[in-house]
């Protein structure tokens, strides 16, 4: 007997709720200063869901959003695996766009309504700062 594998597609609401958290992210990133450079920026290594410029730095930032703190809540979501991917996207990003300017990552956490705005969430080496 063959085996058949399936690939798993997020259930429509999962798209919504993570595409309203991105548009919340955005609101709050404009709101202290950033300009949005893009959204949802793919390459073969992976997905960034904002590229945002904050004065004179290139932030690539990760949204979670959550509707309960199980399990650490938003924050703890961006697991090494995830930082890992954003570090090698955004050096596909680099790569193809050669822009002369610091890099940071960070996060916007909604836990249950809150905001949290993390800068400089992890570094490039995929670490979490003070580790």
């Amino acid at each position: 007997m063959k085996a058949q594998t399936t690939m798993m597609k997020n259930h429509p609401d999962t798209d919504r709720i993570g595409q309203e958290g991105e548009d919340i992210a955005c609101r709050a990133l404009r709101e202290r200063g950033y300009r949005i450079i893009a959204r949802n920026w793919s390459c073969r290594f992976g997905e960034i869901d904002i590229i945002a410029r904050e004065e004179d730095v290139l932030v690539f930032v990760e949204v979670k959003f959550r509707s309960h703190t199980e399990f650490g809540g938003a924050p703890a979501a961006v697991t090494p695996r995830k930082r890992a991917r954003m570090i090698a996207a955004a050096r596909c990003f680099f790569a193809q766009t050669q822009p002369e300017l610091p890099a940071r990552f960070d996060v916007v956490a909604i836990d249950q309504g809150e905001i949290q705005l993390i800068q400089a969430a992890f570094e490039e080496d995929g670490c979490l700062p003070g580790r």
